[in-house]
């Protein structure tokens, strides 16, 4: 059964008496104001990281990340970017958030979600955005009007993308000295996009690190186009083709600036105070699935299951695989708990607090049913096609062309279709799909929307340009050398 977390008030008593026993192991961690920060990388699969076993891909930072980390190893996202994205600001399933597609005003977060930045106000925190936001680039559905105090974003669901609608970056911007979005104005900043977007980050971290903060670092790379600085490229220049360099060379420099974050974190005080989460969005779209089948947009495996590591030193333990169903809305109410902050008490959360699971991984958890759509249909939702269901043991899958059953514990690689041999777990499976599907319909609030401004970052970005001009943005010096 799809189980559903009811929250009240205050998150801070998850571990007591609104929990059910499997749920106490991580009432230590609850309400213990630690700083967060969450990484969160754009079209990175399962197996682009070296320590997740691919054979070139150089990632050593990330590889130490993962060493020190507790990892969910079956933590499951949505197919593609803006679904995953507001399930982790809102904690709900993305379908009632009215988030179906990229673009065409169905990638807007409705505005009834209270954002994972404005439950930690509420707990003293401190909150900051660099990078993508793809929630709606409609004034009402910005990040500063969802509770983050600190803005440094680029538009759409990529820079320089552009489309019919509201969504669109600046116009004419790219992935080098790009135009961005810094508290409402914009500002021409010298670099590539990530080192940007950590730079400023980092920056923010170093004026805040005295009260608690939440950074949410959310890069654009490594999604096309595959460009990057030309001696991250050089690096599989033997290794594969030109694309493909692009897009490791991005991932690259990635890792770098999170080891450079990582050394900020150490040299001001904050590793042990500050929990460290990486994950990225969903399938790979030029890399490696880590052996699993599809990848972006697929309702497979390689297109929903990617890394998720959790650091917290001295509290959280280092090298330790978590193998239970997880997914992203989860992170929600996980952070909120961590921070005791407050939820509405009619706001319904679809996710649960792994607090206990990361303290315990060997806790009980009950099992659920997790559902998965691509949307992106034209015209009217379709109900019958390009769509999945899981729990722990599995995967039902319906492409469009026939319904597929998946024993995940037995065949991660989803070789063997044994829907013939177990005809009454995919019967229930689908029961619960269609349950599913039914309760979503009254949130699909975006389809067939208008944008009430078409390209509202190219109006605002032409107001400022004809009034006080676009700025230019000096990289602040962090006194952290990119030195190992």
């Amino acid at each position: 059964m799809q189980r559903r977390t009811f929250l009240g008030n205050s998150l801070a008593g998850l571990a007591g008496a609104l929990m059910p026993r499997w749920a106490w192991a991580g009432e230590d961690l609850a309400d213990s104001r630690f700083n967060i920060i969450m990484i969160l990388t754009d079209d990175q699969g399962y197996g682009d990281l070296g320590c997740l076993g691919h054979p070139f891909l150089q990632t050593p930072h990330l590889d130490r990340l993962y060493a020190q980390s507790t990892r969910l190893t079956d933590f499951q996202v949505s197919p593609t970017c803006s679904p995953t994205r507001s399930a982790l600001m809102s904690g709900r399933l993305p379908f009632r958030n009215g988030v179906t597609h990229t673009y065409s005003e169905r990638e807007r977060m409705s505005l009834d979600a209270v954002t994972i930045a404005q439950a930690l106000k509420t707990a003293r925190y401190t909150t900051g955005i660099f990078g993508k936001w793809h929630l709606g680039d409609e004034d009402a559905y910005q990040p500063h009007n969802r509770g983050f105090d600190e803005t440094f974003i680029h538009g759409a669901g990529g820079i320089g993308q552009k489309y019919h609608g509201s969504c669109a970056d600046a116009p004419g911007n790219r992935y080098f000295d790009p135009v961005i979005r810094h508290n409402r104005r914009f500002v021409k900043t010298r670099g590539f996009c990530t080192d940007v977007f950590f730079r400023q980050a980092l920056a923010w971290v170093k004026r805040v690190k005295d009260k608690p903060f939440f950074a949410y670092i959310s890069t654009n790379a490594p999604h096309s186009p595959f460009h990057c600085p030309p001696e991250y490229e050089a690096r599989y220049r033997n290794k594969c083709g030109k694309k493909q360099r692009g897009f490791y060379g991005m991932i690259s420099n990635i890792d770098d600036n999170v080891g450079l974050l990582m050394r900020a974190l150490d040299q001001w005080g904050l590793s042990d105070r500050t929990l460290l989460v990486f994950m990225t969005d969903n399938g790979t779209a030029a890399g490696s699935s880590g052996g699993m089948k599809g990848r972006k947009n697929s309702l497979h495996e390689g297109g929903t299951r990617v890394p998720a590591f959790f650091r917290l030193p001295g509290q959280l333990d280092a090298g330790v695989d978590v193998s239970r169903l997880t997914r992203h809305v989860d992170i929600y109410p996980t952070l909120a708990a961590l921070a005791g902050a407050a939820v509405p008490k009619d706001y319904e959360l679809d996710g649960r607090n792994l607090l206990p699971l990361l303290a315990d991984p060997g806790m009980e958890w009950p099992d659920r049913y997790t559902f998965f759509h691509r949307g992106r249909w034209r015209g009217k939702p379709v109900r019958d096609r390009d769509y999945a269901v899981r729990n722990e043991r599995w995967r039902l899958v319906h492409t469009g062309k026939r319904l597929e059953l998946y024993d995940i514990r037995a065949d991660r690689e989803e070789q063997h279709d044994v829907i013939s041999k177990h005809p009454d777990v995919a019967a229930d499976m689908s029961t619960a799909y269609e349950g599913w599907w039914q309760r979503m319909q009254p949130f699909l609030v975006n389809e067939g929307a208008r944008p009430e401004v078409k390209g509202p970052f190219h109006k605002h970005y032409h107001a400022q340009l004809a009034g006080e001009g676009i700025p230019a943005w000096e990289p602040p010096d962090l006194g952290i050398s990119r030195d190992d």
